[in-house]
């Protein structure tokens, strides 16, 4: 079990700032994940916790412990890497079973430990083949088997499922955060997909150009971000954001003194009788339904329970309950309602 803490962490690539004076600490046994666009240094912070790469400034810590200058061997944290790495001469069971016998564990152990992991991930059957018999989905489970199956202080995961389909990809990151609670291990894991971060993480970073730009629970990060950038990252759709010019028509009249823009997350969004606001497009998702509107021209997304009995071309009122707007400042700095 260990916990991780980077202290003002700087790493660039020639001219290019991958990891910019990121300080971080990642609790012992949480499931941490790491978010933000392609290249944004999510990545790279993998690489550091690893040791395959050495900060230019700053200082990485394990359980406390300087290892800056520690080898990848000695740090003993097991990744899976976002091209999986398998060895393509060896079956799916002979590299799940490779980090094992290269540290000389007793047979009989080795067997009960990849038994129970390819068990939970559902792959038993295709242990006999080697990778290049395997779909891109089933190669990504034989590369998480062969991590979960050996015993580190901490699993590092870099979009680890992404070549899955949509429904495996679910079942597949409800198994991974039931493992890693089973295991009491702690998991750094990086993705772009909010949904996935936001359904499993105990804590998040959120990563803009090799910056974090807030940390905290999902829940906390979506229900008060820090930043109009934050709010644009998290939630399907993303939280609307418009001018305060505009907050008068959608019944919002308190506001901080130096805001310049109002968000309101689509589920806010009340629709109702009234001349506010024209719906360009009504989109029925089963238990929900999404409405594209434009207020003065500026689209506006509303998410609705059930399948109300909207048009497009309809014009609808508009309001938000004032406990739930957020307000942010001309930088998209978020400012304490009134």
């Amino acid at each position: 079990m260990a916990s991780i803490s980077f202290r003002n962490v700087t790493k660039r690539f020639g001219d290019v700032m991958a990891v910019d004076d990121v300080s971080l600490d990642i609790h012992d046994n949480a499931f941490f994940c790491l978010f933000g666009p392609p290249l944004s240094g999510k990545s790279t912070i993998l690489k550091l916790i690893l040791g395959l790469e050495r900060p230019d400034e700053g200082e990485i810590l394990i359980d406390g412990r300087p290892v800056t200058n520690v080898s990848p061997a000695r740090r003993n944290v097991a990744m899976v890497f976002q091209n999986l790495a398998l060895f393509p001469h060896m079956t799916a069971l002979q590299n799940i079973r490779f980090p094992l016998v290269e540290r000389g564990i007793d047979p009989d152990r080795i067997e009960a430990r990849v038994a129970d992991v390819t068990a939970k991930l559902h792959i038993g059957h295709i242990l006999h083949k080697p990778p290049a018999q395997l779909s891109g989905g089933e190669r990504q489970r034989v590369a998480i088997a062969r991590a979960l199956v050996r015993d580190p202080v901490a699993y590092l995961m870099d979009d680890p499922i992404s070549a899955l389909d949509a429904r495996l990809r679910e079942e597949t990151r409800v198994e991974l955060r039931r493992i890693q609670q089973e295991m009491g291990k702690t998991l750094v894991y990086v993705t772009h997909d909010q949904e996935e971060a936001m359904s499993v993480a105990d804590g998040m970073a959120v990563f803009e150009h090799g910056k974090v730009r807030q940390t905290g629970t999902p829940e906390e990060l979506y229900r008060r971000p820090n930043s109009t950038y934050v709010a644009s990252m998290l939630g399907a759709p993303a939280m609307n954001v418009v001018p305060m010019a505009l907050a008068p028509r959608m019944q919002v009249a308190e506001a901080p003194r130096r805001a310049d823009s109002l968000g309101v997350r689509p589920e806010n969004l009340r629709v109702g009788a009234g001349d506010t606001a024209e719906i360009i497009e009504v989109e029925p998702l089963g238990g929900f339904t999404t409405l594209g509107l434009s207020l003065e021209g500026t689209p506006l997304r509303a998410t609705l329970r059930g399948q109300p009995e909207f048009t497009a071309g309809e014009r609808v009122g508009l309001t938000v309950d004032p406990g739930r707007a957020h307000f942010f400042d001309a930088g998209g700095a978020a400012l304490a309602a009134r």
